[in-house]
């Protein structure tokens, strides 16, 4: 058995879950979710037991083009994330009745396919396709199911579609530049190229303004709250859990192996920009009435933290960076499901029109507590074994990166706090009921989690190290 199992089930999934009509397509689409995570954990046993599921097919001969797939500790961790979150986010959107169910869940394996492929790709253009693809289905559901005036929101996709297009381009060029260098696409030769300083810087940026929109980092980050905010909340989810950390983890796979020189010569000013957004997205979140905003603008101050420990070209950074990428991921569709969760029965986003509910829903609010802690990185959670790792990997760089990073911890327990204050204490506004059993399973896989890798974390620790180890030594 190979890797490419698990994509071709989520295609085939996909295609399956467009035929079985409305009625069945969310179960036939949880049910193929489920599968694919069943595939990924064999594949975490075989890859313990020593087994080989990597890919690796003749595809085109000019250029040269292998359909490879590479399965380490690091990419298998990224795909436990995409293929865990999958049935988790299928199963939100039962929250909500969809126009055209068939459609949604079909792009929604879809995009989990492109996503999963994004962080096997072991070929260059492989890679770019995975990541252009996963691209598509989002702008689809964005556009048709998403929130608010049907022009504004057309107008806020495109945007969010043309900028991250763009920047893409440029990391095209790169890989086609490195092509005509090393004559393949292949992962382990581009590593093995020996480039100028002056090649290495231009590799570095190409790559760079993709990512950095992607991720995003200050201030290529004008299209992620809107974005976010008029998305449905299963687009959202798929965003902020996932999506986003193609561009964190191809920083790690892609960028600074391909150009060291050239990511130590710019690290002040990356783990600079970086530090800003963590700032600049707690004070934007300070503002926000849209309590979808509020966790657009919190996620950008996460990922801020979570890019200026990658840039911090530290082993410790590195750890710090995939562990958060895995927690933020778990939490922020904890969030944005919670949210939801409170849109349908209030029909809004304003917090100002919420209030009351811890009163009528003792066990919804209690969920809700505990994923906002782990937002905030309380001890015992997943995300506070990360967040730790990042801001000693800066304190090893700078101290006063260390401590000025060090300040989104007040900041995010003040603002999220807030939000839960507003929101779920005080006089009942609105009649609130209490969540469903369905509801309650979401929330339990996500608490659970959350709490049990807060405490045990060295199972994911000792399968990413050894990728993590040899990233830094290609990049030393």
């Amino acid at each position: 058995m190979n890797i490419g199992i698990i994509l071709t089930v989520l295609l085939v999934g996909a295609i399956v879950t467009y035929f079985s009509g409305n009625k069945f397509a969310s179960k036939f689409a949880l049910l193929t979710s489920i599968a694919a995570f069943g595939l990924t954990i064999m594949a975490l046993n075989a890859y313990l037991a020593g087994e080989n599921w990597n890919v690796d097919l003749p595809w085109l001969t000019k250029p040269a083009i292998n359909f490879a797939l590479h399965v380490d500790g690091l990419s298998l961790a990224m795909l436990l994330l995409t293929t865990g979150l999958l049935p988790l986010i299928i199963a939100s959107g039962f929250v909500t009745k969809f126009e055209d169910e068939k459609a949604i869940y079909s792009l929604i394996l879809v995009m989990g396919a492109a996503m999963a492929g994004t962080f096997l790709a072991a070929d260059g253009f492989v890679y770019y396709i995975f990541w252009e693809i996963a691209l598509i289905p989002i702008y689809f559901i964005a556009l048709r199911w998403g929130n608010g005036d049907k022009e504004e929101r057309r107008k806020t996709i495109l945007k969010f579609f043309i900028y991250t297009f763009a920047g893409s381009l440029f990391m095209l060029l790169a890989f086609i530049y490195l092509y005509t260098k090393g004559g393949s696409f292949a992962i382990e030769k581009l590593y093995a190229l020996q480039l100028t300083s002056t090649e290495q810087t231009y590799i570095f940026l190409a790559f760079f303004l993709a990512y950095a929109i992607k991720i995003p980092i200050v201030p290529f980050h004008s299209w992620q709250a809107n974005t976010y905010s008029k998305a449905p909340s299963i687009g959202t989810m798929l965003l902020s859990g996932i999506m986003l950390k193609m561009g964190l983890y191809s920083v790690l796979r892609w960028q600074l192996p391909l150009s060291d020189e050239a990511a130590k010569a710019h690290v002040p000013i990356i783990v600079t920009l970086s530090i800003i957004g963590v700032i600049y997205g707690a004070i934007l979140t300070l503002k926000q009435k849209n309590i979808k905003k509020v966790l657009a603008y919190s996620s950008l101050s996460h990922v801020g933290l979570i890019a200026a420990g990658l840039y911090s070209l530290t082993f410790e950074g590195f750890q710090g960076a995939v562990l958060q990428m895995l927690s933020h991921g778990i939490v922020i569709v904890g969030l944005f499901y919670i949210v939801e969760i409170i849109y349908s029965r209030y029909q809004t986003y304003n917090i100002n029109e919420m209030g009351g509910i811890r009163i009528q829903a003792t066990r919804f609010a209690s969920f809700f507590l505990i994923v906002l802690l782990a937002s905030v990185a309380l001890p015992t959670t997943f995300n506070f074994i990360g967040e730790f790792n990042l801001l000693y990997s800066l304190f090893k760089v700078n101290i006063w990166y260390a401590i000025i990073a060090g300040t989104t911890i007040i900041l995010g327990a003040f603002y999220m706090l807030r939000m839960f204050q507003k929101s779920m204490l005080g006089e009942s506004i609105k009649p609130f009921q209490d969540i469903t059993i369905s509801e309650s399973i979401v929330l339990i896989v996500i608490v659970g989690v959350t709490i049990f890798f807060g405490l045990f974390p060295q199972p994911i620790i000792d399968l990413i190290e050894p990728s993590l180890q040899s990233i830094l030594n290609q990049i030393n």
